[in-house]
């Protein structure tokens, strides 16, 4: 699942020991830049933190991530995290491909003779 929007907040770092050893996590908030934009705090694990030190608030950015659920004594918890983080240039905002046009290249549409006629220049059988 991808997420685009903008970055909004870097919330600190956090680390401990775990049962595998240290651990560092870093969540940060995308806002997305949809009809009704919304907040999704997204957390990146490991060298994954990384990702993140070039990245700016206010920042465009492409987040792939994995969302999982757990229960534990009763009660669901919901993680949204990151495996790939991609800062987006401002013409690239919404994940659409801009295209410029290439030099030299008329944009004027093909050339129509005006004289087909129905009968003449429709051959499909519907």
């Amino acid at each position: 699942m991808e997420i685009t929007g903008k970055l909004v907040n870097k919330l600190p770092q956090q680390s401990g020991e775990g049962k595998n050893g240290t651990w560092v996590k870093q969540e940060f908030i995308v806002e997305t830049q949809d009809q009704f934009p919304r907040k999704v705090c997204i957390a990146l694990w490991g060298d994954k933190v990384r990702d993140l030190d070039p990245i700016q608030i206010g920042d465009s950015i492409k987040v792939a991530v994995n969302v999982e659920s757990r229960e534990f004594n009763g009660k669901w918890y919901t993680d949204v995290k990151a495996w790939r983080l991609e800062k987006q240039d401002s013409s690239n905002q919404m994940g659409i491909n801009v295209i410029p046009p290439m030099p030299g290249i008329d944009e004027t549409p093909p050339f129509i003779p005006d004289n087909i006629t129905t009968e003449e220049g429709d051959d499909l059988p519907f």
